[in-house]
C-alpha cells in the first residue's frame, strides 16, 4: 500500500486562488457612479426599469476617472465601470422595490 504525503501549504494556497479578484477601482468607480446618480439627477432605474443611458453615461465618466487614478487602459477601465454601475442599478432597483 502506497503512501500518499499532503502538503498543506499546496492546499491553503489553492484555496486562496479560488477566490475571485475584485478589481482594481471598483469600489470607487460604484461610489462615483452613485453620486453621478444623485447630483446629476440622473436616476438609474426609472419607474422600476433600468436607463441603459443613464448607466453607460455613469460607466463611461467613472472609466475616465479609473483611468486617471489606476492608469488602466480604456479597455479595462470601462469594464470595471460598467462592472459598478449595473451592480449600483441592481442596488437601486432594489432599493426602490422596498
Amino acid at each position: 500500500m502506497s503512501r500518499r504525503t499532503v502538503s498543506w501549504n499546496t492546499i491553503d494556497r489553492a484555496g486562496h486562488n479560488s477566490r475571485p479578484k475584485i478589481p482594481a477601482g471598483l469600489l470607487s468607480a460604484r461610489a462615483q457612479v452613485q453620486g453621478f446618480a444623485r447630483f446629476q439627477r440622473r436616476p438609474l432605474v426609472v419607474a422600476g426599469k433600468f436607463d441603459r443611458s443613464a448607466i453607460m453615461t455613469a460607466a463611461a465618466i467613472a472609466a475616465t476617472g479609473l483611468q486617471e487614478r489606476y492608469g488602466l487602459t480604456r479597455t479595462a477601465a470601462l469594464s470595471t465601470a460598467l462592472k459598478a454601475a449595473w451592480q449600483a442599478a441592481k442596488m437601486a432597483r432594489t432599493a426602490a422595490a422596498h
